[in-house]
């Protein structure tokens, strides 16, 4: 079926006669006149009828206009349900996020794209830093938020910038923090809640604690630092957490800071494809952190 027959039929019949069909669609009576007859011909049925100096629908006329109403309607609905979109949609920014990058710090970081001069549209994708890594060597990442720089080995395209570092704080919800007394040594045989083994600063949280000849009760490991500091908050036991994050932490979750460990130093990664940024999102949060949150404290 040719739809523009259908359209000029449809504005026949709305506006009662040729002449004022032709005079809206911006065409001569007669090219109208015959647009309709060829369509009469392809339905096989006369949809129009004179009436004075109108024109009448035939009951055949009538059904279709019926069908035509609903298919012009949604083709104005589809419209402007893509124009709409159109106005709406933001390009996609894509990062991919490590399960042991703490949840604020992700959201602090990522803030930054809000002053980017053209907005984006925030896509993040959780999990082990090796599938990440994977997605962003196939382009469907963006970036890579990490503890750790790429490790070495694998062959993939990427480069790891180094956003900052941090000193490690302990704390615990307020009736475990009361009966802590001289730090560090209340960590002695207290209970302790650790990042999962596949976090950097595990292994350097042990080698302080093996120093220290500090031996707490290890009574949970987690790869998921929320759900760690979850725990904490229901008095479970002390955790780490980067210093820089402490007090946000603290007000978040209802623990308090007992306690820091400078020589324990949690680092934080941006990797990305490209070895020189460019990009303008991925640029906003590496010089974010560098210039806002990773800075020394003033002295």
């Amino acid at each position: 079926m040719n739809l523009k027959h259908l359209r000029y039929f449809w504005t026949v019949a709305h506006t009662g006669s040729v002449a004022s069909a032709a005079k809206r669609l911006h065409l001569t009576p007669q090219t109208v006149s015959a647009q309709i007859n060829l369509f009469e011909e392809e339905v096989g049925v006369p949809l129009l009828r004179p009436a004075g100096r109108g024109l009448e629908l035939t009951e055949a006329g009538r059904i279709a206009l019926s069908f035509a109403d609903e298919m012009f309607a949604l083709g104005d609905e589809m419209l402007s349900s893509l124009r709409a979109h159109s106005c709406r949609a933001l390009p996609a920014f894509r990062v991919g996020v490590s399960v042991v990058v703490p949840k604020s710090l992700t959201r602090q970081l990522l803030a930054s794209l809000k002053a980017l001069s053209e907005p984006v549209r925030l896509i993040c994708r959780e999990g082990q830093i090796d599938w990440l890594l994977g997605e962003l060597a196939l382009h469907r990442l963006d970036m890579v938020l990490a503890d750790r720089p790429m490790p070495a080995g694998l062959s993939v395209r990427c480069h790891s910038h180094k956003l900052g570092e941090s000193a490690v704080s302990f704390l615990a919800a307020p009736a475990l923090a009361d009966r802590c007394g001289a730090f560090p040594g209340c960590l002695h045989g207290a209970p302790l809640l650790l990042p999962g083994p596949n976090a950097a600063v595990r292994s350097e949280i042990e080698r302080w604690l093996g120093e220290a000849r500090l031996s707490p009760q290890v009574v949970g490991e987690f790869d998921d630092s929320a759900l760690m500091k979850a725990f904490a908050q229901a008095g479970e036991g002390f955790f780490p957490a980067p210093a820089i994050l402490s007090e946000e932490i603290g007000a978040r979750y209802g623990v308090r800071e007992v306690g820091r460990v400078e020589q324990v130093r949690e680092a934080f990664w941006l990797i990305s494809t490209e070895r020189h940024v460019k990009q303008p999102a991925v640029r906003a949060v590496l010089e974010a952190a560098r210039t806002a949150l990773f800075v020394p404290p003033a002295t």
